[in-house]
């Protein structure tokens, strides 16, 4: 698993995170070495761009806040950015860029747990249609789906 976290960060050039998984993140990452971890220099030294309407209670280096979710400054953001644009976790932002045709690659990492609970990535009802571009197996039951947008 962590040689396809590693293809899919080495491809990216911004990171977008929702203020909530930001502040989660920059106090769990930015403090971390190599040493400590092999992800923590795209976390760290990569820009990341803030999502959300109110500014991050916390502070992580190389940081810039977008304000609230606005459709056009994601795609000028994805016009400007000249890689991939890694986004981890932030479940409300990745439902808004779903809905507005944002989302080039959905990887999704399925693990052999049910919890019946928590925040769903699609609200009832709701229909995306996506195709499957490539899909691993791992002996710890971890399935790691890579979906795009369907043709």
């Amino acid at each position: 698993m962590g040689e396809i976290l590693g293809a899919i960060t080495n491809a990216s050039d911004a990171i977008l995170l929702g203020r909530t998984t930001f502040e989660a993140f920059a106090p769990a990452w930015s403090t971390r070495t190599v040493e400590d971890d092999p992800g923590a220099p795209f976390f760290n030294d990569t820009t990341k761009y803030v999502v959300g309407s109110h500014e991050p209670n916390v502070e992580w280096a190389n940081s810039v806040h977008l304000g609230p979710y606005d459709p056009d400054v994601i795609r000028n953001l994805k016009t400007e950015t000249d890689g991939g644009i890694y986004v981890s976790g932030s479940g409300m932002l990745v439902r808004g860029l779903l809905e507005d045709g944002l989302v080039d690659d959905l990887h999704l990492f399925v693990y052999p747990t049910a919890r019946g609970e928590g925040d769903r990535l699609w609200k009832d009802g709701e229909q995306t249609k996506l195709a499957l571009k490539g899909y691993d197996v791992y002996e710890n039951g971890v399935v790691h789906l890579n979906y795009g947008p369907a043709e």
